[in-house]
């Protein structure tokens, strides 16, 4: 393998800071393998999962994690979370709660855990989750059929398990908890899914639901966003706590600023690994003027390395 081949598959656990719909610039700290996760989702923007389980284990030396987010806060990085997301369920990872104390051991910047939820069941997740500052779980589907059909889960997990963990959850964390719901057009817009979902939400009692849709290229080419009436419908019908997560919705966000670092196309290779991004994405998240990123991105696609996807009328680009 060539050093410019072994430098494009290193592995680098932090990245970003990424624009966030949900958390304004969230510095990401991936643990866990590419699409590791208990659910292999319609929607999701990574595609396809590769290994599905609910086995817990040390996926990353937390070691490692913990001296490359050093030399990222050392540079005075701009974020307002330090979020423990990327490319698998973070909860799946045995010594998450210790990782999350030595993060805050070594900054003021608070702790996200964004995870799908499932794992809540079990007494050492909820307390490792304990931990962090702000945790945002998913419900997609508060039905067994809804959850399997669009969330497809590893064999043997029930909503009612995942609803029930989520709900002992909340009785013992003390922090915040922002539940997402992500709508897919026709496979969980009926009324009669949404009140169940809102039953469910009412155990769990999340300090806020966010409302999602399709805004990014999905693991299944039929997934559909759901036009902005039905969503405004949909969050009438959750309550006052819910709001509507929408494209480019960061708030009055500035671009972060960055002392003495120098990003380079494997830093924009690192976001794309993660997420699909558009340039906009890519020159916020990572402080780039747009020629810079331009130059980059098209780098990357002479060699094979991303590709351009279009959704909803915006162009995205993703790793292959």
């Amino acid at each position: 393998m060539s050093d410019k081949n072994k430098k494009n598959t290193e592995k680098r656990y932090v990245f970003g800071p990424v624009p966030s719909r949900r958390l304004g610039l969230s510095l990401g700290v991936d643990i866990i393998p590419f699409k590791v996760c208990p659910l292999d989702c319609v929607y999701c923007q990574l595609g396809r999962t590769t290994e599905k389980t609910i086995e817990r284990s040390q996926y990353a030396p937390i070691e490692d994690v913990l001296a490359e987010l050093k030399t990222y806060l050392d540079r005075k990085v701009q974020a307002d979370y330090i979020t423990l997301s990327g490319s698998g369920e973070p909860t799946l990872h045995s010594r998450l709660g210790e990782l999350i104390e030595k993060i805050k051991s070594m900054t003021d910047i608070p702790v996200a855990v964004l995870t799908n939820g499932v794992l809540f069941y079990d007494e050492s997740v909820r307390a490792d989750c304990s931990k962090a500052d702000l945790v945002l779980p998913s419900l997609d589907g508060a039905g067994q059929e809804e959850f399997e059909k669009i969330n497809r889960p590893y064999a043997g997990i029930s909503i009612e398990n995942v609803v029930a963990g989520l709900s002992e959850f909340r009785r013992q964390y003390k922090g915040r908890i922002w539940l997402e719901v992500f709508i897919v057009e026709g496979f969980n817009t009926e009324a009669g899914q949404i009140a169940k979902i809102k039953s469910a939400i009412a155990k769990i009692k999340p300090d806020k639901i966010q409302l999602n849709s399709v805004a990014r290229p999905t693991a299944d080419n039929n997934i559909k966003k759901v036009d902005s009436k039905r969503l405004l419908e949909i969050a009438n019908q959750l309550g006052q706590d819910c709001e509507i997560i929408t494209p480019g919705n960061w708030g009055n966000k500035t671009s972060p600023m960055y002392i003495g670092i120098k990003r380079t196309r494997q830093d924009v290779l690192d976001m794309l690994r993660r997420r699909p991004c558009s340039l906009e994405d890519l020159c916020r998240g990572l402080g780039l003027v747009r020629n810079e990123a331009v130059k980059y991105i098209e780098s990357l696609q002479n060699e094979g390395l991303i590709q351009a996807v279009e959704t909803e009328g915006i162009v995205y680009f993703k790793s292959l």
